[in-house]
């Protein structure tokens, strides 16, 4: 078995939330007046202290990581999954001993080499080139160690042209390009990548996933967190997958944890309905309350469906401000996270949504009928506009998103009784013309 790189034994990270008990503006009464004025005046007496340093404010616990535990061998590529919200940031943080834990503890062996946001570990008034080499002298490298690396460094983050400016002025793209190539390449044995690669282009995330694998392949650990399950399945031989703050499932079969984590929700209930229990997904133009399939008569329905049943999505939700460019739209995935197809209301409908009036609606949209194979599907729902502003991630599993399980129903053929292979099992129709066969 490898040696460990990371030991990480009952971690917990705390914290402290301040919030003013009532909303300033709303109704108190003076029995609540004299009743806290009674209660802080107690407060003041035991802690006076505490009740200086929070300006009488109440203060709630946090822990964004609680009772986390594992261990990472040298020349692991491990994948870190989860919502938004998770722990999976808090959790790098730690490990690149930005924060300090409130529990527990995390050994660690060898350099690491961390990129978690934009901006982290470069100093803005300096140029890129002196960047890099501040970024290798605080990994401990010597200089002539940095400087055989710094052609190759630069050649990465194609930034050639601006090395000499300063790093405040590149863009965030360039940015992450040049923090990546330093991270990478100045051999760190330990590689802690976020979600930052996002920032990034099509291209250059291709490269980074490309320059990943290697680091992997010479033997170094690299810690990945991301919302692109492609990325992660392709890179990490193991995955964790951090629930509420807490360490829910850690496997070398990668796929199979992702599908815990996309599809979790549909085996548990297999629910074929979204609540919007908040308004975490309000946005100025609409805010989704619920999504749910239908049957053919409208009404919500559970799952499962036939293959040849009626299936409708519908969306209901509150129109808040008008917007010709606002638009509805849906993706569908399968079991094994491929995306089968997307489709939005603009698609035959341009600017369909401007023409609604503020206040509630419900958009509606046919699934079609013998197209999907037996299965369990997901089915994520954005509200975006085209061209500018909220730009969705349907493969963010936060984003509302219903399951679709498709059982039975592929073909009307007493002779098809087995489920088809392939991703679809369409219905196509055939022609046959029947020849006169020439006598002998």
């Amino acid at each position: 078995m490898a040696a460990s790189a990371i030991t990480v034994e009952n971690l917990g990270k705390r914290y402290i939330i301040g919030h003013q008990s009532r909303t300033r503006g709303s109704y108190v009464a003076l029995r609540d007046v004299i009743s806290d004025a009674g209660r802080n005046f107690g407060r003041r007496l035991l802690h006076p202290l505490q009740h200086a340093e929070s300006g009488g404010l109440e203060r709630d616990e946090f822990w964004a990581l609680r009772e986390v535990g594992f261990e990472i061998g040298e020349g692991e590529r491990l994948g870190i999954i989860g919502g938004n919200g998770a722990g999976k940031s808090t959790l790098l943080k730690l490990l690149s001993r930005i924060v300090e834990p409130s529990t527990g503890r995390i050994t660690i062996k060898g350099r690491v080499a961390s990129l978690l946001e934009v901006g982290t570990g470069f100093h803005p008034e300096l140029t890129g080139r002196e960047n890099v080499y501040l970024n290798g002298a605080i990994l401990g490298m010597a200089r002539a160690e940095i400087r055989r690396k710094f052609d190759e460094i630069v050649a990465f983050a194609e930034v050639e042209r601006f090395l000499d400016t300063p790093v405040k002025r590149y863009s965030s793209g360039m940015y992450v390009r040049l923090a990546f190539a330093v991270a990478a390449h100045l051999e760190p044995e330990i590689l802690i990548v976020d979600e930052v690669l996002a920032v990034g282009d099509a291209a250059f995330q291709k490269k980074c996933l490309g320059k990943m694998e290697q680091v992997g392949r010479e033997g170094r650990t690299v810690l990945f967190v991301s919302h692109n399950m492609s990325a992660i399945e392709q890179l990490c031989d193991r995955c964790l997958f951090i629930r509420k703050g807490r360490l829910d499932l850690d496997s070398r079969d990668v796929r199979s944890v992702i599908n815990c984590y996309l599809f979790g929700q549909a085996q548990e209930g297999l629910t074929s309905e979204w609540k919007n229990s908040g308004a975490e997904f309000e946005n100025p133009w609409f805010k989704p309350l619920r999504v749910f399939l239908a049957g053919a008569g409208g009404e919500p329905r559970g799952n499962p469906f036939r293959n040849d049943d009626e299936m409708w999505l519908c969306v209901e939700g509150e129109v808040t401000e008008l917007d010709d460019r606002l638009a509805v739209a849906y993706s569908i995935f399968n079991e094994d996270n491929l995306k089968l197809y997307e489709t939005a209301t603009h698609d035959v409908l341009p600017g369909s949504l401007s023409r609604l009036r503020p206040g509630r609606c419900i958009v509606r949209t046919r699934i079609p009928s013998r197209f999907l194979n037996e299965g369990d599907f997901r089915i994520s729902v954005a509200v975006f506009r085209h061209f500018k502003g909220f730009v969705c991630d349907f493969q963010d599993p936060s984003v509302p998103s219903v399951s679709l399980v498709i059982r039975g129903g592929l073909s009307d053929s007493p002779n098809w009784v087995q489920k088809r292979t392939g991703v679809i099992a369409p219905e196509f129709p055939w022609v046959v013309e029947q020849q006169s066969v020439p006598a002998a």
